[in-house]
């Protein structure tokens, strides 16, 4: 049994494909970061028309791949939302047709789920902890989504069964390095850029400020970004246009101090949550989850069992919707030809 998986929620076409016993059997990725680069950010109608340029190629990739033949899949696991929703309808009729064509189930997938279900894909460099082996009530998991588009604290009580304690009540985590790299005269996507600038950082300046929201799970990262935007006026390089941009160390010390804040305060605020809920382990999953330092201080920090999957696993892929589709398929939850986009679907 193989289940093919295909993902276009937002600037990458790919299209994975696992097992029955939850392995990685290939996982193609086609970016889109060149062709949005120049625009400093996503422009969603370019993004949908390079999926539809894209998406045929991908899936050829992947069965060529994996030597699989299209006759060998069982099942198309697909993207239905959250996401841009011309991407998304790009994804999802791909699917349907895939799956019409050869007269197979179709299954919707819940994109924040896919990547909370990576950390359970198995592949030749990365498996799954023992905490992750029974998920109940009494064996609950804290889920730390964070990307571009989200920043989500989800307790998973069992396999399908998720409930949101905190989210961001203003920018996702990745959507203010975005905003803040663009401030430094960074490029496009802010959180590699300033993971990289921050390695060279030469002195450590004021600390930025960390917003804690005290008595509550939730996030806020709008007070960090106006704090640089801030200081950046002091040291004369703001507004972003029609300026002079700041010197290597400037940008450094900047970007060290800002991802300081931010690492800070997620894996302080999930920890706390984790031991406060009982939970017998933490994930850390999403395209900001590559974050270096975000990912050591969690494992450094976390007095309970931390589980991270590879970086090309945490970014978007295909591998994480066929492993969303393989338990959606064991909790016998099946697609009809009607399901339709929710560009603002929640996990619950």
């Amino acid at each position: 049994m193989f289940i093919l998986g295909i993902e276009t929620s937002c600037d990458e076409t790919a299209v994975g494909i696992v097992d029955h016993n939850g392995r990685q059997i290939a996982n193609i990725v086609a970016s889109q970061i060149g062709i949005h680069s120049s625009h400093g950010g996503i422009v969603p109608e370019i993004a949908s028309r390079q999926h539809i340029l894209d998406i045929r190629e991908v899936t050829l990739s992947a069965l060529k791949f994996g030597n699989i033949k299209l006759r060998d899949l069982s099942h198309i696991a697909v993207t239905y939302g959250p996401g841009l929703a011309g991407s998304l309808i790009v994804g999802l009729n791909f699917a349907k047709g895939l799956a019409c064509s050869l007269g197979i189930p179709l299954i919707g997938v819940n994109h924040l789920e896919g990547h909370i279900y990576a950390a359970w894909i198995n592949n030749d460099y990365f498996s799954p902890m023992p905490f992750q082996q029974i998920v109940d009530e009494q064996n609950k998991i804290m889920c730390l989504i964070v990307s571009g588009g989200h920043t989500e604290m989800v307790i998973m009580k069992g396999y399908g069964q998720f409930q949101i304690i905190g989210e961001t009540r203003d920018d996702a985590v990745g959507e203010a390095f975005d905003k803040v790299a663009r401030v430094l005269g960074l490029k496009y996507p802010g959180g590699p850029e300033i993971q990289k600038a921050s390695n060279f950082s030469s002195k450590e300046i004021e600390p930025f400020p960390r917003s804690w929201i005290n008595g509550t799970h939730d996030f806020s990262f709008s007070g960090i970004k106006t704090s640089v935007i801030n200081r950046s006026k002091i040291f004369g390089f703001y507004p972003p246009n029609n300026r002079v941009l700041p010197d290597k160390d400037i940008q450094a010390n900047f970007s060290k101090a800002f991802q300081d804040s931010v690492v800070d305060v997620l894996v302080k605020k999930t920890v706390n949550a984790a031991i406060s809920y009982e939970c017998k382990g933490i994930i850390l999953v999403g395209g900001v989850a590559a974050n270096t330092a975000l990912r050591e201080n969690l494992i450094a920090l976390s007095p309970i069992p931390v589980s991270i999957p590879p970086i090309d696993l945490c970014t978007d892929n295909g591998a994480m919707i066929a492993m969303a589709g393989l338990y959606n398929l064991q909790l016998k939850k099946f697609s009809e030809m009607s399901l339709d986009v929710i560009p603002n679907l929640r996990i619950s």
